[in-house]
């Protein structure tokens, strides 16, 4: 499933069990990247500086390929993880007001993106406005119903 299927601690193939193990930790650890207090505190501890993980970040650039960026749930992980390929970005997460402002940012894309989409998916009469009708014609049908087994 990920990567090339080799465990390079042991210098062999690995087993179906172990690359299932391997896509799930990296899927997880990959999603865990669209959260910017994680990026905080992954900068506050040092692990941004260390090549090795830089290094690592630069091989799930993989989860950018449909066949596997279509098991994320949050695709803004991509993002970040684009994002991280730059040093100068990877110091700046170091800062918390930095982490905050784009925790901030992230939020209100979403709130923008839900309420887009709920208009989107809200039917509108000729004059612009929301159908008001089908549901009040529900409420009365329900209505009605109801009336109808208690008499």
């Amino acid at each position: 499933m990920a990567g090339k299927g080799w465990n390079y601690m042991s210098g062999a193939p690995e087993t179906d069990e172990q690359q299932r193990l391997r896509f799930q930790i990296e899927l997880e650890f990959v999603q865990c990247l669209g959260n910017p207090n994680y990026l905080n505190f992954l900068a506050q501890r040092g692990y941004f500086k260390d090549s090795t993980f830089v290094n690592y970040l630069k091989y799930l650039l993989y989860w950018k390929e449909p066949e596997y960026a279509k098991y994320l749930k949050y695709p803004m992980c991509l993002y970040f993880l684009d994002l991280l390929q730059y040093e100068h970005f990877r110091r700046e997460l170091v800062n918390a007001q930095c982490s905050k402002f784009i925790d901030d940012q992230q939020i209100l894309l979403w709130q923008h993106y839900t309420r887009r989409r709920s208009r989107l998916l809200t039917p509108t009469n000729t004059n612009g406005n929301v159908e008001q009708n089908m549901s009040s014609q529900n409420n009365n049908q329900s209505n009605g119903h109801i009336n109808n087994k208690i008499s």
